[in-house]
């Protein structure tokens, strides 16, 4: 294929040094999605009131990003694999900016609803391909530090979304959280056209599995729908019943159809390797508890400790914070002594952190409970990745687009899962508390004192996060039982050949 003036010379592309460039334009993506998530939640209540809508309306703003998102990563993989995944990075950069400008321009709630999914179509096109563009730049023994140092900036942008997008807020309105990516987009673009290695081509002729991707998109939103809006309709509601019903027909099949076509949307014999598989396992797993986390312990400082939300804010930050100081070394160590080390004993540290939850009271010693925040977050920075890293090292060159899209789909299930299952258990077993001690003091629920509401948060809290310790023991073994995936195809790939 041949390069347009705006690419690189092949020499500075084949240079040594010009991989931290291509990594410089991927964080700016990476940087730019990952702010975009945490950035928004903060003017959800701000557009509430300024749409005049109800909370059912505008928490789509967030879902129907997500949904988008998760949903249509695999698909960007594999298109990425079959067109280039430089071409497909580029494109995503324009529509993910095109998409925050129109939401910033939005004139009513059904309008930003739309243009969030233009912005997930951008950011799936970029998350789809970072990891990708990342581990054909790198070779195998600094693909660790590579991923721990993209790792750490989604960490800080994460970290600092709330804070930033408050002050925006409250300094020129909720509009300009959107309006603030229309720059980081341009530079993004014009760094990818001029950084990034020009788009190959698979050699090969593949058509693109229309029915495959319809099938799969219509499953998964299905599966996803039931669990994000099982506890708004009823769990033994008709439509969620019918939901999980039509997902559990509709996944299946797309698992049949993907065996039979020449040319599959997900190529299933990935799936064959165990290092694959467990690390996109442990991979949701790491982010369902993390996410469970995240979820819930903003209720316990405001609803039991009486924390206004600018502290809870300050509260929760240590976790993103460790997770990017560790990150990048963990990345760095895993690449001289392999993952499987460095995963098992994320993993493992997670387990002491959210064990130390269970014991969760209602005084709590601050001190100590931001103790515990950092062991979690250094355990999910020693963790992501060195997995991240063994993922990609085990899928073949021509399929690191589809890898990388899995990878990031898998996590997007783990935040999605985490929420609504671990909220689900909280919000039942705090209901049933309060129940029972209602009928044996026969008293209504005006009458229960604060303490024992505490009391029934507290119980509530404590056996979630007994939960997520036993996910986080099971994702321990898992990576304890992986083979460290080294050398291979993918060590000393040319960057010149990015697909």
């Amino acid at each position: 294929m041949d390069k347009t003036s705006s690419l690189p010379h092949p020499y500075f592309v084949s240079h040594p040094n010009w991989k931290w460039f291509i990594l410089t334009t991927v964080l700016i993506g990476a940087t730019m999605s990952a702010l975009d998530v945490s950035i928004v939640n903060v003017a959800m209540p701000t557009m509430e009131h300024g749409f005049n809508v109800s909370m059912a309306v505008i928490e789509w703003v967030a879902m129907a990003y997500m949904l988008t998102l998760t949903i249509f990563l695999p698909l960007f993989g594999r298109l990425a694999d079959m067109f280039g995944r430089t071409k497909m990075y580029n494109i995503g950069f324009i529509v993910f900016t095109t998409g925050s400008a129109l939401c910033g321009f939005a004139p009513d709630a059904n309008f930003i609803i739309a243009s969030r999914v233009i912005q997930a179509v951008g950011a799936g096109m970029l998350q789809a391909n970072s990891v990708a563009i990342i581990t054909q730049a790198f070779p195998s023994n600094e693909l660790g530090k590579a991923i721990g140092l993209q790792g750490a900036v989604q960490a800080i942008a994460m970290s600092i979304g709330p804070f930033i997008g408050g002050m925006i807020i409250s300094a020129i309105g909720w509009r300009f959280i959107f309006y603030v990516n229309v720059p980081i987009g341009i530079i993004g673009t014009i760094a990818a056209m001029y950084i990034l290695p020009a788009s190959k081509k698979n050699e090969k002729k593949e058509k693109i599995d229309f029915f495959g991707i319809s099938v799969f998109a219509a499953g998964l939103a299905l599966l996803v729908l039931a669990v994000n809006q099982g506890s708004t309709f009823g769990w033994s509601s008709p439509l969620i019943i019918g939901f999980f019903i039509a997902a559990a027909i509709l996944l299946p099949l797309f698992v049949y159809i993907e065996l039979k076509v020449e040319h599959p949307m997900i190529d299933l014999t990935l799936f064959k390797k165990w290092a694959f598989s467990a690390g996109n396992i442990t991979g949701m797993m790491s982010y369902y508890v993390l996410f469970a986390v995240l979820f819930l312990m903003p209720f316990y400082f405001e609803d039991v400790l009486k924390y206004n939300a600018a502290a809870t804010g300050i509260m929760l930050t240590p976790i993103p914070l460790s997770m990017a100081i560790i990150a990048p070394f963990a990345g760095s160590i895993s690449d001289k002594i392999g993952s499987r080390i460095m995963t098992s004993l994320g993993m493992f540290v997670c387990t002491i952190a959210t064990l130390s939850f269970v014991f969760i009271g209602t005084s709590a010693n601050i001190i100590l409970l931001l103790i515990e925040f950092i062991v979690l977050g250094i355990g999910m920075g020693l963790f992501t990745p060195p997995n991240n890293s063994s993922i990609m090292h085990s899928a073949p060159p021509e399929r690191l687009g589809v890898a990388g899209g899995i990878l990031n789909m898998m996590r997007a299930l783990g935040l999605i899962f985490g929420v609504a299952i671990s909220g689900l258990l909280f919000t039942s077993l705090q209901n049933n508390y309060l129940t029972n001690y209602m009928v044996s003091h026969h008293i209504h629920i005006s009458k229960v004192s604060e303490l024992i509401k505490n009391n029934a948060f507290v119980h509530g809290i404590a056996f979630v996060m007994f939960t997520l310790v036993a996910i986080n023991l099971v994702a321990t073994i898992l990576s304890a039982a992986k083979k460290d995936v080294k050398g291979g195809k993918i060590e000393g790939a040319e960057p010149i050949d990015l697909m």
